[in-house]
């Protein structure tokens, strides 16, 4: 029967802590700056708008592992030496606001113009009418869409192991080839990225039936 020493398993643990890790960085990072390419989507200002597609385009049109590479190799040549947990979390970061921003975008263009409009009646400058009528509704609306993502960040995690960082995946290939028991070591990383994934896959599902659900 298959078996893994302590080493192993304390091994496997500090791979999932890393992928929480840049999980959390990544998704907290891509909701401050995806805020920020959101607002500049729906701006006045026809540059900015362009500016903020132009960063969506880039990122939406790219793999994620260019995008890695590019860090990790391009900001030396600049005289930026970066760690592989820097480069993957600037990577994920990016990528994240990208994707983040499109969505939120889209939920903040779904709120009926009226109100806003009426905020504007009554005397409420923009960052009153943003913050305080749109972007609550907003973001209620792209929670589902936003949970869906926070899953695929949480795999995408997994490409860190090509720049030399250590996390589940890489802790799972480093094993396997210890052990020699592939199957074994990767179904119990498959079974840790399940027991993350499915939970947040199940709620953002829930909270989509509800919005669906809720009167209009």
């Amino acid at each position: 029967m298959p078996h893994l020493g302590i080493n192993e398993i304390t091994f496997l643990a500090q791979g999932l802590k890393w992928t929480l890790f840049l999980t959390a960085i990544g998704f907290v990072g891509g909701i401050v700056f995806g805020l920020i390419v959101a607002l500049a989507r729906v701006a006045q200002n026809r540059l900015v708008r362009v500016l903020a597609m132009a960063w969506i385009a880039l990122f939406q049109g790219t793999p994620l592992l260019m995008q890695l590479f590019v860090v990790f190799f391009g900001l030396p040549l600049f005289g930026l030496n970066v760690s592989a947990w820097a480069a993957v979390a600037i990577a994920l970061t990016a990528h994240a606001s990208a994707f983040l921003g499109e969505i939120w975008r889209g939920a903040i263009q779904a709120i009926p113009k009226g109100q806003s409009e009426a905020a504007h009646a009554l005397g409420m400058h923009y960052r009153a009418r943003m913050f305080d009528i749109v972007l609550p509704q907003a973001l209620k609306i792209s929670l589902p869409a936003t949970i869906g993502f926070l899953v695929q960040l949480l795999k995408g995690t997994s490409l860190a192991a090509i720049v030399g960082f250590i996390e589940l995946t890489r802790a799972g290939q480093i094993i396997s080839n210890q052990t020699y028991q592939p199957l074994f070591v990767f179904g119990l990383v498959g079974a840790l990225y399940f027991a993350m994934c499915w939970p947040l896959s199940h709620w953002g599902r829930r909270m989509e039936r509800r919005l669906a659900e809720a009167p209009r």
